[in-house]
């Protein structure tokens, strides 16, 4: 086992605002996509579909990086992994900036993927150099500001694209990324590796790939099923055989990728199965709100313009960004299952609310903004809970799965919703029924509700 000589040093809120700023400017870069994807698709003469294969490429390069970049913070350092994980990150940024085609650009996405691996990096470095009170703030800071930073992308990708041009939109955040990753070479102390010595589990690696690839891969394939069901069969099985492997050579490894060990810890999968929850529940909230303003205003709906659905989602949006420090603070204050309790709570309540009453602008904006609210605290407590469950030579890679978790449930709440609202579109209209949202809303409040049933086993195995 590597061996430290000395305790690492303490650092101060110079050192954290820096890895605050660094989670802000990634926050931005990840956003931009999303709201000028009808620019980019006229711009570089894009189809439907590889319009969608953009906006996910991102999404899959952070699933299979997260856990990666975690394993190999425990192991070599976060501060080290880090500047090296920027490194490609910040090439990846250049490249979408002087991206001329959609090849170009996509590779470029692929290399800013990297950037989801940075959370559990930090995440790493603040429980290393910060006592256990401050680190959960710390914690909470980070998240909230890549929230916020994603906040920040939104808003300003559209007017940035359309004032100057679409490849200012990505040099921008890159820019902004370089500077804050300099800020923690020079501020943040290098920490001490704390995994084992032993070499990378390279089966280990490529399993665990397989069942995130093929996983994603057929959460897209699935509301396609009644078409293509021997794709999502073969899938599946695929799946199924990746998951045997991987719980085979995990078994048998030195030094395993992923230790099979920690999810049997009940304060460790409890916040797995939470997290994926609560992020179906949101997920779902955050796919019918937008598409329930929009609906023209007959019988139910707003026929709201995409300005508007904008202006009614900024408070969620706020809501969300202080939902990060909000739950450091409260998870330090009254304990991380306290918290989750309260959160999912709250949730259940909003979308249940939704689902009754949903005939006034302000009963969609208060409900959404109070559904971001408590779920970006749920997901910082139990970021700070899995955090301080384990020692510190695997927080990153048990931190990382909550994050690669989060990608997960969203994946699946978005799909569910999909499914419910084609299901209720009757042949020749082209809105769904009133019933396909409230049924979608039902669905996500119950999955939601239901993860309070292993908030207790979060306690268990650990001291609060």
């Amino acid at each position: 086992m590597i061996t430290t000589l000395s305790p690492p040093a303490r650092i101060g809120r110079a050192a954290v605002g820096a890895l605050g700023l660094l989670a802000a400017a990634t926050g931005t870069l990840e956003s931009v996509v999303t709201p000028t994807l009808p620019l980019l698709q006229r711009e570089l003469s894009m189809s439907p579909a590889e319009g969608a294969l953009l906006s996910i490429t991102m999404l899959i390069t952070g699933a299979l990086v997260t856990p990666v970049a975690g394993n190999l913070g425990d192991r070599y350092g976060g501060k080290r992994v880090m500047l090296r994980l920027m490194a490609v990150v910040s090439a990846g940024g250049l490249v979408s900036a002087l991206a001329p085609n959609l090849p170009v650009l996509l590779l470029g996405q692929v290399l800013e993927g990297a950037m989801v691996g940075a959370m559990p990096l930090s995440f790493i470095l603040v429980r290393k150099h910060l006592p256990a009170g401050a680190s959960a703030v710390a914690i909470g800071l980070v998240s909230g500001l890549f929230v916020g930073g994603g906040m920040l992308g939104t808003l300003l990708a559209g007017p940035i694209a359309e004032g100057l041009s679409r490849h200012w939109m990505f040099a921008i955040p890159t820019i902004a990324i370089v500077v804050a990753t300099l800020l923690v070479h020079w501020l943040m102390p290098a920490d001490p590796p704390a995994g084992s010595a032993a070499g990378m589990d390279w089966p280990g690696l490529f399993l665990l790939s397989g069942v995130l690839l093929t996983l994603m891969a057929g959460l897209s394939v699935a509301p396609d099923a009644g078409r293509q069901p021997l794709v999502l069969a073969a899938l599946v099985l695929l799946l199924a055989l990746f998951i045997a492997g991987l719980a085979y050579v995990e078994r048998r490894s030195p030094a395993p990728m992923l230790d099979l060990r920690l999810l049997a810890e009940p304060a460790l999968w409890s916040s797995y199965v939470i997290t994926f929850a609560v992020c179906v529940g949101t997920s779902v909230a955050t796919y019918l709100v937008p598409q329930l303003f929009a609906v023209a205003g007959d019988g139910y709906g707003f026929g709201a313009s995409a300005t508007d659905i904008g202006r009614y989602l900024l408070p969620s949006a706020v809501a969300a960004a202080i939902s990060g420090p909000l739950g450091g603070l409260a998870a330090r204050r009254f304990g991380s299952s306290a918290v989750v309790a309260t959160g999912i709570g709250v949730m259940t309540a909003m979308l249940v609310a939704l689902a009754v009453l949903h005939t006034d602008v302000w009963h969609l904006v208060v409900a959404k903004a109070l559904i971001a609210l408590a779920s970006g605290v749920c997901i910082t407590a139990m970021v700070v809970k899995t955090a301080t469950a384990v020692d510190h030579g695997n927080t990153g890679i048990a931190t990382s799965l909550v994050l690669v978790t989060r990608v997960i449930g969203f994946a699946v709440g978005v799909q569910i919703s999909g499914a419910i609202l084609t299901a209720g579109t009757r042949p020749g209209m082209q809105n769904p029924a009133e019933s396909a949202f409230v049924t979608g809303l039902v669905v996500a409040g119950a999955v939601t509700a239901l993860s309070l049933l292993v908030v207790r086993a979060m306690s268990k195995g650990v001291e609060q």
